[in-house]
């Protein structure tokens, strides 16, 4: 009897339990929770999705967003110099320790907002981009309604506890589909260990509130968050064979149950979907061309891959595609959305993205026009006759 008793206890241990993504037991102690499939956006799991809470240190990710797009505009550059003012360095919390009057470059900020959820680097650099953090705050909101959030608001921009400072699980997985977006923030939140004022005797050394990039496979981010009244958090993400997922677990009261959860949640997307990729991104899917264009043909091509998410138990299907350029006036900028494709499973549409063009493309002058036609007349390539 004893012996078939170890037997089946041995079968529990080894039988993987199979959990079902309406179960309560992927996340029971987090007040809320998302998992997103980040090509696509499709929501695969949620609990209490659009419950407003306070969220913490995960605030910085829009912080990095508008960080990253002035730097991605040309309006700053990682080795500018910003100097941390008095407001900034009296900041508490998590923080890098900056003094008043200290200088580091953007690149070293960002490191120690990313890593080290550092208070005082995210409001000197509120205060570098917009003279002040009411300001910088003020942007913060108007991304996140450009966004199409409703339920979602800052009133600073560390995540520090204050009345009327909320967001969602399902805002805070949109939040940071955005900021994946902006490719160079994993240079920064994929790091376990750094260091900042290397060559000084105040060097100091970085380590990431994050553990899932270094006990996680295949994780590489995002944001962590910590007060009283958000508990623990986490924004986290990871790829595995072409998918990344966005996991977002908030109001835990234990950050190592945070953190067993969060990969609890990872677990159950990467077990159980999987993401045919149908059209990569920069792969040209339409070519036209365009009267007075500097390029003799426009290519077409998707911002981002293009998959269609669905359970590995699923048979794979072949798709039809439909393709509208919606901009094809001049100048057409590489990165600006100038078309949509969408992807149909007969009459059915599966997936859809937006698309851009290959190669940045101009109106000519007036004057080449007629230097271009005079050549080809002369060469005998026009069409004039």
């Amino acid at each position: 009897m004893k012996k078939l008793v170890v037997i089946f206890l041995v079968m529990l241990l080894l039988c993987p339990i199979v959990v079902k993504a309406d179960d309560n037991t992927l996340i029971p102690n987090a007040k809320s929770g998302v998992l997103m499939e980040e090509s696509t956006g499709k929501i695969i799991f949620e609990k209490n999705k659009d419950e407003k809470v306070a969220v913490a240190s995960m605030t910085k990710m829009v912080a990095q967003i508008l960080i990253l797009e002035a730097i991605e505009k040309g309006q700053i550059k990682w080795t500018d110099k910003v100097t941390a003012s008095a407001n900034a360095s009296s900041m508490g919390g998590s923080q890098i320790y900056l003094s008043t009057g200290e200088t580091l470059t953007v690149e070293e900020m960002m490191k120690g907002i990313s890593m080290a959820s550092a208070n005082d680097a995210t409001v000197a650099m509120a205060e570098f981009l917009k003279g002040t953090e009411i300001d910088f705050v003020k942007e913060m909101n108007k991304k996140v309604k450009e966004l199409g959030l409703k339920n979602t608001q800052f009133k600073n921009c560390t995540g520090l506890d204050e009345e009327g400072h909320y967001s969602t699980a399902y805002d805070m997985a949109v939040i940071a589909r955005e900021l994946l977006k902006h490719e160079d923030i994993l240079k920064f939140s994929s790091k376990y260990e750094d260091y900042l004022r290397v060559n000084t005797p105040n060097k100091f050394w970085l380590v990431n509130t994050n553990k899932l990039v270094r006990f996680y496979e295949g994780a590489d981010g995002l944001k962590t968050g910590h007060t009283d009244a958000a508990k623990y958090c986490l924004a986290a993400t990871a790829k595995k064979n072409d998918m990344r997922l966005i996991a977002i677990v908030l109001g835990e009261e234990v950050s190592k149950v945070r953190n067993s959860e969060t990969m609890a949640l990872l677990d159950y997307g990467f077990n159980t979907y999987g993401l045919q990729i149908v059209k990569k991104k920069n792969e040209t899917v339409k070519t036209e061309r365009v009267e007075k264009a500097s390029t003799k043909k426009i290519e077409y091509i998707p911002i981002y891959d293009i998959g269609i998410l669905s359970k590995k138990s699923d048979t794979k299907k072949k798709y039809s595609y439909d393709i509208k350029i919606t901009k094809n006036n001049l100048p057409l900028i590489k990165g600006e959305v100038v078309g949509k494709i969408k992807i149909k499973d007969g009459n059915n549409v599966v997936g859809e993205g937006n698309l851009t063009v290959k190669k940045s493309t101009k109106k000519l002058s007036y004057l080449v026009l007629l230097r271009n036609t005079i050549y080809d007349i002369a060469s005998g390539n026009s069409s004039v006759k």
